[in-house]
Parts: C-alpha cells; structure tokens; sequence
C-alpha cells in the first residue's frame, strides 16, 4: 500500500538516449551555393508575363451593314454574370456564355466578334476589375 506521499510523487517516464553519429553533424567540405535569378518579390514572380502580347480583347473588323446586339441577347449574357468568387466555376461560366453567344447568327458578321463584344458584360464584380487590369482594354 502507497502512502500519501508516494502517491504524489509520479514516476518519471524513462527516455532513451540514443547516440547521433558526428560524422551526420559535421558540415561538408564543398556547401552547396544557391543563388537565385532575379530578386524579384513572390508577388511579383506569380504575375503573368505581359511582354509581347497584344491588347486583352481585340475584336476583328466587321463588314456588315447596320449590326447591332440585340437587346435579348445582352440580357442573357448579363443574366449569369461571372464575379471571380472562389465558389464560382469559371469553366461553367465559359460553356454557358459559348452556348448563349452560339445562338445568333449574323451574315457577315464572325461569331468570335460577337463573343469579344459580350464577354466583358458577362464579368462582374473581380472578374471584372481583372479584366480591366489587362494591358491594352483600360
């Protein structure tokens, strides 16, 4: 039987020593020397190159007489606006704006100029402020 004492006092749990090897701790003769390429920030290594491209959106010349977007058709395209949020599934924005945007057909008008003319209306909010922070649209 324990006394009050004894039962105070908790055994210590027992630690192993284990011996490290010096030969693991020595420094090498020949350190290995890293430098780095640039000294540019982390934010600023992330960024997109922009050298060499064009404008964000460049829409091609059109030939038609009197074109003009229907009303209906910006309307849906504004219907379901992207915002940038991280919820939101850009590649799901892209099909729903490709298959609004394939419906109209315009003789002498390209397809591609009426999709460069409705996509900055299907940003919004982020998206948007992306957007217009590309060089060349402002």
């Amino acid at each position: 039987m324990r006394t009050r004492s004894q039962a105070r006092r908790r055994r210590q749990p027992q630690v192993r020593q284990t011996s490290v090897e010096s030969s693991n701790l020595e420094k090498p003769d020949n350190p290995p020397i890293v430098t780095m390429a640039d000294n540019r920030t982390m934010a600023q290594l992330l960024e997109a190159p922009t050298e060499g491209y064009e404008d964000a959106i460049v829409i091609p010349e059109i030939t038609a007489n009197n074109f003009e977007i229907k009303h209906g058709l910006l309307n849906l395209v504004q219907n379901k606006q992207f915002f940038g949020n991280d919820k939101e599934d850009p590649h799901a924005h892209i099909r729903y704006f490709n298959k609004i945007t394939s419906t109209m057909k315009i003789p002498n008008v390209p397809n591609t100029s009426v999709k460069l003319m409705l996509f900055p209306f299907s940003l919004e909010g982020a998206a948007r402020i992306w957007l217009r922070a590309l060089p060349g649209y402002g």
